[in-house]
């Protein structure tokens, strides 16, 4: 039974994380309802790297890209696409920026909220709102530059609140600011590898540290590997929704979830 959950947190962890409706807050919620007791810093670490792994094929060829720009850079190549990828390295690295400020003052405080299902409820409205307003902004086309990186990384950094969405708050401000909409979704997703992967580093101590039990390992890698594929298609799904301006269905489902969840937190006297 603990493998089938572990399954379907990976699931939910694989398709939230880059779906514009919360990873974080789906996750606390559901562990809450299954009553997941293995679930923990180590499952957590197992489903990120999941998740890292399925942005990490995506867009292999971008990221194959950005790896080799400083080199071909200081070979003296020139050449508009490789100064195009060497930009994107300093913009992701400028982006992220704001998430490392954050959880470095401020982890022990956001830790706390991660305790309260009314505050997921309230951040999950909030995400809602943004996606339905995404449908109104106009298309435009300007390109990524710093200030606009700032902007973005601010706003991943803020959707360190469980039920803020960090693909659907960088998003929408990538979209608010001007930068194209196919541009912002996918420098949104890129952007997310230091932050997965700061995340998984930071846990990773209680993983190195303890000897793990054959079931629980494999329990884990289900969950893993679970979250990787969910990943990988939840980011195909995306990518479609935005190039058909579609973003609001996100909005509606994240908006009847709060509602819904609100109502059972008041009237049970949780």
């Amino acid at each position: 039974m603990e493998l089938v959950k572990a399954i379907f947190l990976g699931v939910v962890q694989g398709l939230t994380e880059f779906l514009p409706v919360s990873s974080s807050g789906h996750l606390v919620l559901t562990s809450q309802l299954l009553d997941f007791r293995e679930q923990g810093v180590i499952f957590d670490v197992c489903v990120h790297l999941g998740t890292l792994l399925s942005v990490c094929i995506v867009f292999r060829r971008e990221l194959f890209a950005m790896c080799c720009a400083p080199f071909q850079l200081a070979a003296g190549k020139r050449d508009e696409h490789i100064q195009h990828y060497f930009l994107w390295d300093v913009y992701v690295v400028i982006a992220t920026l704001p998430a490392v400020i954050v959880g470095l003052f401020f982890k022990e405080r956001i830790e706390l909220l991660f305790h309260s299902s009314l505050v997921v409820y309230v951040m999950l409205a909030v995400t809602g709102t943004i996606m339905i307003t995404a449908r109104y902004l106009p298309q435009r086309n300007a390109g990524m530059n710093w200030y606009r990186a700032i902007l973005v990384g601010s706003a991943q950094a803020m959707a360190i609140l469980p039920g803020l969405s960090r693909s659907g708050s960088t998003i929408f401000v990538g979209m608010a600011v001007g930068i194209a909409r196919e541009e912002i979704a996918r420098f949104s997703f890129i952007m997310s590898i230091p932050a997965i992967l700061g995340a998984a580093v930071l846990q990773l101590g209680p993983l190195l540290q303890e000897s793990l039990p054959t079931g629980i390992m494999i329990t884990f890698s289900a969950g893993a590997l679970a979250a990787a594929i969910a990943g990988y298609l939840a980011i195909k799904l995306l990518l479609d929704v935005i190039r058909r301006n579609r973003l609001q269905w996100f909005g509606y489902y994240c908006l009847v979830l709060a509602v819904l969840g609100a109502f059972v937190h008041f009237f049970s006297g949780a």
